[in-house]
């Protein structure tokens, strides 16, 4: 087991996208939103101690690719995370751009953007170098999906030798079973699951 430093911490936000989190959008997980508020004391809280946040924002199309077999509203008509993409939600007024981070959690001019086309957040991506350059040991994992994003970040934090702590009540999923076997599974093997409020006192000490 690993402890939580403030010193060598960094918070990732997996995926917290319009056209994931947002009332209509196509990929929708409605419990993504239950997990706003978190995310902002989360938020505030490196913020104030000027450590590194990351978001990470699932981006698709414009050519076919293994993706589109399994979410097939990547594809046109529909187009969902494409980069440039706008769309119209249920729940705010205007278009949004589809693979944007809502605007509840919209990330600060300093804070990065780290854009995947795939599930995990290091794979073919800066992450790891990013982190690196910041001294970073460990990271905060939240977001959406649980069991595929959020897990696969999880997973590929473990695999780039970074302690990966899930933030059980900021992260999301549609399907409760799969949401608990999965964490399940990451504090098994790949990391530790934590509260946000247990997370963050732990590194208050």
């Amino acid at each position: 087991m690993f402890e939580l430093r403030q010193d060598s911490s960094a918070l990732i936000v997996v995926d917290m996208q319009n056209d994931f989190v947002r009332v209509g959008a196509p990929l929708e997980v409605p419990d993504a939103r239950e997990t706003i508020d978190v995310h902002l004391v989360l938020l505030e809280w490196f913020r104030a101690r000027r450590r590194p946040i990351v978001f990470t924002r699932f981006c698709a199309g414009p050519q076919p690719t293994l993706m589109w077999k399994w979410s097939p509203v990547i594809a046109p008509p529909t187009r969902c995370c494409w980069p440039g993409f706008k769309r119209a939600y249920d729940d705010i007024d205007g278009e949004r751009e589809c693979i944007a981070i809502i605007d509840e959690l919209a990330p600060r001019p300093q804070e990065h953007q780290v854009d995947k086309y795939g599930y995990n957040g290091f794979h073919r991506t800066r992450l790891t170098d990013l982190l690196t350059a910041h001294h970073v040991d460990t990271v905060l994992i939240t977001g959406t999906v649980t069991q595929i994003c959020v897990e696969d970040t999880a997973r590929g934090a473990f695999h780039e030798g970074f302690q990966a702590a899930v933030v059980s009540d900021a992260v999301s999923s549609d399907a409760p079973e799969l949401q608990k076997a999965s964490l399940q599974t990451l504090a098994m093997k790949y990391g530790r699951v934590v509260t946000a409020r247990d997370a963050l006192a732990e590194m208050e000490v």
